[in-house]
């Protein structure tokens, strides 16, 4: 058997493994997978928008829910430390209700992005509706 033989049956075999082990997706695990990628920044932009006035995270989420926008306390507890991390929100433990509550608001720096953040959606958002309308 030639080196070529060999090496075409290897690949004839690693191939059908693999495309045993990949499954296709299916049109909706397609759109399920894309709405999640929009929504992760839409996400953004709505938590510097709301954090424009004080809230703990409790009180951020019911905030956002109440505007028709529903998010997890697994999604938003770490997307508000991270926006605190990147200096984009300022924070301040204090007591209410006999409860010790972290409460976040923009820092500077979070509402000079969130003006040019919310500028860019709007561009966007025109861009995208000339487009969708045909």
């Amino acid at each position: 058997m030639t080196d070529y033989a060999v090496w075409h049956i290897l690949c004839g075999i690693q191939c059908t493994c693999y495309s045993k082990r990949v499954k296709a997706m299916t049109d909706s695990e397609h759109y399920q997978k894309l709405k999640l990628e929009l929504r992760r920044g839409v996400l953004i932009l709505a938590v510097l928008a709301e954090l424009t006035e004080e809230h703990y995270g409790y009180s951020l989420r019911k905030k956002l829910l109440s505007k028709g926008l529903e998010i997890d306390e697994s999604t938003l507890y770490p997307l508000v430390r991270r926006l605190e991390k990147q200096q984009l929100l300022i924070s301040e433990w204090r007591e209410e209700d006999k409860r010790k509550k972290r409460f976040y608001k923009l820092s500077e720096v979070g509402e000079s992005v969130l003006q040019k953040l919310t500028a860019d959606w709007h561009q966007v958002e025109s861009v995208l509706n000339n487009i969708l309308e045909k």
